[in-house]
C-alpha cells in the first residue's frame, strides 16, 4: 500500500499504531471512470472505500443524499448491514483505497469510537467525538502566560514609613502586601532605591518587636529579597518558582535594573484560580468592580476565557450555561453602577434571545427590557431615559453592539411599568403582525439579570392567560420556521454537490439554516404547552418528558444544536484571532470530512423537524 493513507482524517485519526498497519496491510487502490456505479442497491459489500480523488454522490432512488470528495469514505453502514441501499456513483474520474471488510469489522471490535464514527447514528457519533476531543484536548492551559492571569495592583511605601503607616494602606487599598522603597544611603534621598516586600502575615512579628508601631520603620521588617517574573512567563513556571522558594506570591516586572516596571502581583491562589477555573476570578473581578472601566477589563477577559475552555475540549453547553452566568454578573453589576439602588429594587432587568436562553458564546447584540414596579415612580431628580441610555452605551464599550432593532432598554418599547408591559404583550398575541410574533418570540426567551425577578415571572404568568388556546396565533407563531427554508434548502442541495460548483466558496448562515429553525420550533412547542423553561435544551427535555415530542428526535435536536453551536464558536473564534468581527457564517469547503458529515446529518435532523412541525402546525393552511 502507498504511504500516503491520510491517517489524519476521520474516522482513522483515532486508530493506534498496531491499528494503523492493520489498515496498511489489508489496503488497496482502484479506479472508476466517470458515471460508474460503485455500489448499487442490494448489493453486498466487500470493501470500506477512501476517496483519493474525485468524487462521488449517493443517491437513494431520485433524490440525492450525500456527496463525498478526498478523504470521505463509504460506506461502512451497508458493510455492517451486509448490503447497500444506496447508489454510489462516480461524477467524474475517481481513485479509491478499498479497505477489505475484514479488517474494517476488526477495526470496529477492537477501537469503539472507530465504529461510532463510521457509522453510527448521529447522537453516538457526536458522543464519540466529544470523548475523542478530550482525549486528545491541547491543555492550552499549561501554555498560558504570566499576564494573562490575574493580577493584582502593587502598592508603594517608603521604607521610612511605620508599621502603622502601612497598616492603614492595607485597610484602605484593600491589599494584603506593600512594596517597600528603601535607598541605602545614610541620608534621605541617598543611595540606590532597594525593593523589597511586607506582608500582612509579618504583623504578629511587629509587634512582638517590642518597638511602637507607629515608630517602627517598615525597613526593619520588610523582605528585600525578591523573587520576580516577566509577564510573558509561562504559568506553570511561575508556579514552580513558587514551590522552589516556598512563598505565595511572585512580583511581575517588565525589564531590568533600575528601570524596570512593576506591573503588579501574581498570588498563587489567584495563579491556581486561573489555572483550575478561570471563571471565579472574572466574577471576582465584576463583583468587586467599583467603576465601569473594570468590567470592561472583565468583559475582554470572558471572550479569552471561552477561547481557553474551547481549546481545552470543554463541552459547547457547558461553555454556555457559563457564560451565561458571567454574562448575566457582569450585566447586574454595570447596572448597579448605573443605576440609583431605588431603581435597582423596584425593576427587573432581563435579557432575551440567546443570552436569556443561555445559548449565547461570543458576544452579539444587545436584547435586553426593563419592567418597573407597578405604582412606583421615579423621583424628579432621576432621569430614567438617561440612566438607560447610559447602561446600553456601557453594554456597547464592553463589546455587545446595540441592537439593530432596538430591542434593550434605552428604547422606550422596551421598558415601561407591569401594566403597560403586558397591554403591549396583549397587543402582540391579538395582533399578530410579522414584528409583533417577533417581539413575542424574544420575550418568550427573557432571563433575570437584575432587580426583583418576581416582575418578570408575573409578566409571564400573563402570557399564558392571554395565549388562550388560540390554534391560529400557534400556527402562525411557529410558521417562522419556514423564514429561511428556501435559504436552508438552497444550502442542502450545495452541500450535498460540495466541490462540484463556485457555489461551495460561499459562507453556509448557520443561524438561519440550522439554528433559527431548531431553536423557534422548539420554542413554538413550548410555547404551545405553557413550559416556562427558557433555554432550548430544557425546553426540549421538558416537551420529551411530557409526551410531546418522540425521544429520538428530542435526542438529535439537543446533539444537533450544540454541533452548530460548536461549528459557530469555532469560526467565530477564528475571525476574532484574525481581527475580524465573529459573523454566523461558515465557508464549508474548509471543513474537514468528519465535520461535513456531521453537518449534513444535522441539517437533514433540522429538515425532518420542520416536516414534523409543518404537519403539526399545518402550516400549509396559512
Amino acid at each position: 500500500m502507498p504511504s500516503a493513507f491520510n491517517f489524519a482524517a476521520s474516522p482513522f485519526d483515532c486508530l493506534d499504531a498496531d491499528e494503523r498497519d492493520r489498515v496498511r496491510r489489508s489496503v488497496d487502490i482502484e479506479y472508476f471512470r466517470e458515471g460508474a456505479v460503485i455500489l448499487a442497491p442490494g448489493q453486498e459489500p466487500t470493501h470500506l472505500f477512501v476517496l483519493i480523488k474525485g468524487h462521488v454522490q449517493q443517491w437513494d432512488g431520485d433524490e440525492q443524499q450525500g456527496s463525498y470528495g478526498p478523504d470521505d469514505c463509504f460506506d461502512g453502514r451497508a458493510l455492517v448491514a451486509g448490503r447497500a441501499s444506496s447508489r454510489f456513483v462516480a461524477v467524474e474520474e475517481v481513485v479509491t483505497y478499498r479497505l477489505a471488510k475484514e479488517a474494517v469489522s476488526a477495526l470496529i471490535a477492537s477501537n469503539a469510537t472507530f465504529g461510532a464514527l463510521l457509522f453510527s447514528d448521529l447522537s453516538n457519533k457526536l458522543g464519540a467525538l466529544a470523548e475523542r476531543s478530550s482525549q486528545h484536548e491541547l491543555q492550552s492551559l499549561t501554555m498560558a502566560r504570566v499576564d494573562q492571569a490575574f493580577l493584582r495592583p502593587a502598592h508603594f511605601v517608603d521604607g521610612q514609613a511605620s508599621i502603622t503607616e502601612v497598616a492603614r494602606v492595607f485597610q484602605t487599598q484593600r491589599t494584603t502586601n506593600v512594596l517597600v522603597e528603601d535607598r541605602t544611603g545614610d541620608g534621605p534621598g541617598d543611595g540606590p532605591v532597594r525593593l523589597g516586600i511586607f506582608t500582612v502575615t509579618s504583623l504578629p512579628k511587629a509587634i512582638l518587636h517590642g518597638t511602637p508601631l507607629d515608630r517602627l520603620p517598615v525597613r526593619e521588617l520588610a523582605n528585600f529579597d525578591l523573587v520576580t517574573v516577566r509577564p510573558d512567563m509561562p504559568l506553570f513556571d511561575a508556579l514552580a518558582l513558587m514551590i522552589r522558594h516556598r512563598i505565595h506570591r511572585l512580583v511581575v516586572a517588565e525589564g531590568e535594573g533600575p528601570d524596570r516596571r512593576i506591573v503588579g502581583f501574581l498570588q498563587q491562589l489567584d495563579l491556581l484560580s486561573y489555572l483550575s477555573n478561570h471563571s471565579y476570578l472574572i466574577t471576582l473581578q465584576m463583583l468587586q468592580a467599583d467603576h465601569l472601566g473594570t468590567l470592561q477589563e472583565a468583559a475582554a477577559q470572558i471572550t479569552r476565557l471561552i477561547g481557553v475552555l474551547h481549546r481545552s475540549g470543554t463541552r459547547v453547553g457547558m461553555i454556555a450555561r457559563l457564560v451565561q452566568e458571567l454574562n448575566a454578573t457582569l450585566f447586574e453589576r454595570a447596572w448597579q453602577l448605573i443605576a440609583p439602588p431605588e431603581l435597582v429594587a423596584n425593576s427587573c432587568l432581563f435579557v432575551m434571545g440567546s443570552e436569556g436562553r443561555g445559548e449565547q458564546l461570543l458576544k452579539t447584540d444587545q436584547d435586553n427590557g426593563l419592567v418597573l414596579r407597578q405604582g412606583w415612580t421615579p423621583p424628579p431628580d432621576l432621569d430614567l431615559a438617561a440612566v438607560c441610555a447610559r447602561f446600553s452605551a456601557a453594554l456597547a464599550d464592553f463589546g455587545y453592539p446595540p441592537c439593530a432593532g432596538g430591542i434593550m432598554i434605552s428604547n422606550p418599547e422596551w421598558r415601561d411599568d407591569e401594566q403597560a408591559f403586558a397591554r403591549r404583550v396583549r397587543r402582540w398575541l391579538l395582533e399578530p403582525t410579522p414584528d409583533h410574533l417577533m417581539a413575542l418570540a424574544i420575550f418568550l426567551d427573557a432571563h433575570p439579570v437584575s432587580g426583583d425577578a418576581a416582575l418578570l415571572h408575573g409578566l409571564r404568568e400573563q402570557v399564558w392567560a392571554f395565549a388562550g388556546d388560540n390554534a391560529g396565533v400557534l400556527a402562525r407563531f411557529a410558521g417562522a420556521v419556514e423564514a429561511f427554508a428556501q435559504h436552508g434548502s438552497g444550502w442542502w442541495s450545495r452541500i450535498l454537490g460540495l466541490g462540484l460548483g463556485e457555489g461551495a466558496r460561499e459562507q453556509l448562515d448557520l443561524k438561519k439554516a440550522g439554528i433559527f429553525p431548531l431553536v423557534h420550533g422548539v420554542r413554538s412547542l413550548a410555547f404551545e404547552h405553557r413550559l416556562t423553561e427558557t433555554g432550548t435544551v430544557a425546553r426540549i427535555e421538558a416537551l420529551m418528558a411530557g409526551g410531546h415530542l418522540e425521544p429520538r428526535l428530542g435526542a438529535d435536536l439537543i446533539e444537533s444544536l450544540h454541533f452548530f453551536m460548536d461549528l459557530k464558536l469555532k469560526a467565530g473564534l477564528q475571525a476574532i484571532e484574525q481581527g475580524r468581527a465573529a459573523g454566523s457564517g461558515i465557508a464549508v469547503e474548509r471543513l474537514g470530512s468528519l465535520d461535513r458529515d456531521l453537518l449534513k446529518d444535522t441539517l437533514a435532523v433540522v429538515k425532518r423537524f420542520r416536516v414534523h412541525l409543518h404537519h403539526h402546525y399545518r402550516l400549509e393552511m396559512l
